[in-house]
């Protein structure tokens, strides 16, 4: 019986830590820092190739795109289930 009690315990922990994980994955927290980090990374890259009148307004332009694909996708995934 014991054995039975710890495998619970192991199945109950790893179901909170893939919970946590998808909340995670979903939040607006990380697309938000994933947004500045991509915005930071496309202005240097920028700025180095060429110099580009405007960097930081062009920059914006990945950083809007990706955040509009995290927005969009939702949309797109509920069409996909319903039709699975």
């Amino acid at each position: 019986m014991n054995n039975l009690e710890e495998r619970v315990t192991k199945i109950e922990q790893r179901n909170k830590r893939v919970e946590t994980d998808k909340a995670w994955e979903t939040s607006m927290i990380r697309k938000i820092c994933i947004a500045i980090l991509t915005y930071f990374v496309v202005v240097l890259y920028s700025y180095s190739i060429s110099k580009i009148n405007n960097v930081f307004l062009s920059s914006l332009v990945p950083v809007m795109g990706f955040l509009l694909s995290t927005l969009s996708l939702k949309g797109i995934r509920k069409i996909w289930e319903s039709k699975r």
